[in-house]
């Protein structure tokens, strides 16, 4: 087969929503000097074998490079007709990987999978993903400020039927055609939470994203806290965070809240750059690839602030949000406060085949520093804090923060905790010095 060019985006965010981290440009060649197939269709399914064989990372087992070269010779043996019929070859040879991740996309669906980081999304404001036990559309979360989040759309409700069309065998591209749509109309959601079934009429709307937003709260004691929530990791997310630490830093606060809650995730590289913002020193996130640890991002001693800082996620925070909280938790920078995370680790490239099409394959999966996977297990909190459906439904964004946040009540009282304990250490008894009250406490203690 001829040399035919591919784009490769790596995408470290939920399943369609997924936002592009590395961009270039790779060669797809033949395997083993297998001749050149000149059927059009065939050679897209040999692009699409090769890019797999060489590439795929095997998180669920089911894949055997011997039981590769079968399928290829098998599929490669019988004749296809159109486009169509070689498309729906290619994706029964995707699904004896049992990877959601890893998914073929027609000329259509390729051209619509683009990601958008420039800080505005088009639809209701849905971050979607297919999991990866029951195979259903499951909301990842509803982005701040859109349709869906005012209709109280929640993290974990699966999406059972999309205006009245079932939804069963769906993949999250078929899900995010019939969702999306021109302003002002309407789409029907009917959702699945818990044992609760709900009919949700979404109206349409262009949805701007702020990355971030924040605020200076006082605490009951006096304290001083930056609270800043980071609502994605987008194009705009760095400076915005940058820009956030220094004002609050210039207004002498004590303490920090980062409010993950319900971030899908986004550009690894801000990810990556925000950590470095509160780390000096350590490892971030590491890379596994089939080849092993190909990839390990470290601080570079450039920490905007060394203050107390205790992070809030729930089940919600995904992908770079659950790289973030991993880096901070595991170098001891941060106390996480919340619910377990949604546990998205996996890296997906995504490459464009010589018709047109394209496809997702998984790459690598993320290890926090302490060598954990991520999308195995996700991130469990320090302090556990959860949130009713109840008080998640009557909450309103600008409660969020509050004291009406009974979560951030609970981040509030744990950053108190630890400025009191930094507190004592500084008084601590130094002979020589007119330390009246630590050496009267020091010398009270047995």
């Amino acid at each position: 087969m001829g040399r035919s060019r591919t784009s490769l985006i790596v995408l470290v965010g939920v399943s369609a929503c997924a936002a592009t981290a590395v961009m270039a440009r790779e060669a797809v060649t033949s395997p083993g000097g297998v001749g050149r197939i000149s059927d059009s269709p065939k050679e897209v399914i040999d692009q699409t074998w090769q890019i797999v064989f060489r590439d795929y990372l095997d998180v669920n087992g089911k894949y055997t490079p011997q039981q590769w070269r079968d399928l290829r010779r098998d599929v490669l043996a019988k004749s296809y007709g159109t486009p169509k019929d070689a498309y729906a070859a290619i994706r029964g040879m995707l699904a004896t990987l049992d990877d959601p991740y890893t998914r073929f996309l027609d000329p259509r669906e390729f051209k619509e999978m683009q990601i958008d980081t420039s800080g505005e999304l088009s639809g209701v404001g849905i971050q979607l993903s297919l999991d990866k036990d029951t195979k259903e559309l499951v909301v990842v979360a509803p982005i701040e400020g859109s349709p869906a989040s005012r209709a109280g759309v929640m993290p974990k409700d699966v999406i059972t039927a999309i205006d009245g069309a079932s939804t069963k065998g769906m993949s999250t591209e078929d899900a995010v055609k019939l969702i999306r749509g021109q302003a002002g109309t309407t789409v029907t959601l009917t959702l699945r939470r818990s044992s609760q079934t709900l009919s949700v009429a979404l109206e349409r709307d262009r949805i701007e994203l702020h990355a971030v937003d924040s605020q200076i709260n006082v605490t009951p004691d006096g304290a001083k806290v930056g609270y800043i929530r980071l609502k994605q990791f987008n194009a705009n997310a760095t400076k915005d965070m940058r820009a956030a630490l220094r004002e609050m830093e210039g207004e002498d606060v004590q303490g920090y809240v980062l409010d993950l809650r319900s971030n899908p995730g986004g550009l690894l590289g801000a990810s990556v750059e925000i950590a470095r913002q509160w780390l000096n020193e350590g490892t971030i996130v590491s890379t596994k690839t089939r080849n092993g640890i190909t990839d390990i991002q470290r601080a570079t001693g450039r920490a905007l602030t060394d203050k107390p800082l205790v992070v809030l996620v729930n089940e919600g925070s995904a992908s770079a949000s659950e790289i973030l909280s991993g880096a901070l938790q595991d170098n001891n920078r941060a106390v996480l406060v919340g619910q377990k995370t949604f546990g998205k680790g996996l890296v997906q490239s995504v490459r464009g085949l010589s018709d047109g099409s394209g496809m997702t394959v998984t790459i690598a999966k993320y290890l926090t520093p302490e060598g954990r996977d991520i999308h195995k297990y996700g991130i469990d909190p320090d302090v556990q804090a959860k949130m009713s459906e109840q008080e998640a439904q009557r909450l309103r964004l600008e409660d969020l923060g509050t004291n009406k946040d009974t979560q951030y009540r609970v981040a509030e009282t744990t950053l108190s905790k630890k400025l009191k304990a930094a507190s004592t250490v500084g008084r601590s008894y130094r002979p020589g010095e007119a330390n009246v009250p630590a050496a009267l406490e020091a010398s009270s203690k047995p």
